[in-house]
């Protein structure tokens, strides 16, 4: 069975580019990863928090070559654009407390960059209904876990954590 490589001479210009743009995505995570590493080393961040936040920016850049090859292989940008909304409708259907999640993990990647607590600092939560003086164990994408002077572990969102007034001590 002989296969016929004519079929393919008609795209020859959108496989060469998405055949480089494999391993441009490559360079960018490669860079994304070494950047995000070389942050974490120099401003003291936990590796799990790295972690989470190159995965968040890997995913963005995945997401960034999926839409741009789709549309430089000729998908139109309505249809597109009617895919992406049907899929986030879903989404949003499925799961109603989605952009809850969502702003809590926006929220953890910025507290990775510009959050002046680290784990470890001992901080005191400033809200005149349920003050708190905690000790910062754990930074995650979505949470953020505190130990009070009793023993208690507090979890708290990280987008709530960032819309409250916290001081460092």
């Amino acid at each position: 069975m002989n296969f016929d490589w004519e079929i393919f001479k008609g795209y020859l210009p959108e496989i060469i580019i998405t055949l480089a743009a494999l391993p441009v995505l490559w360079l960018l995570k490669w860079a994304v990863r070494k950047t995000a590493k070389k942050y974490g080393a120099r401003m003291g961040k936990p590796p799990e928090r790295v972690r989470h936040v190159r995965s968040i920016i890997g995913g963005i850049l995945n997401v960034i070559v999926v839409v741009s090859l789709a549309l430089m292989w000729g998908v139109k940008p309505q249809n597109l654009a009617i895919a992406i909304s049907s899929v986030l409708a879903f989404v949003g259907v499925a799961m109603f407390a989605q952009w809850s999640m969502v702003s809590s993990l926006t929220a953890g990647v910025i507290m990775f960059f510009s959050a002046p607590f680290h784990v470890g600092n001992s901080i005191r939560i400033i809200d005149k209904d349920c003050p708190l003086e905690a000790v910062i164990e754990h930074i995650g994408a979505f949470y953020t876990h505190l130990r009070t002077p009793e023993g208690e572990l507090v979890t708290i969102p990280n987008n709530l954590f960032l819309q409250k007034v916290v001081g460092v001590k």
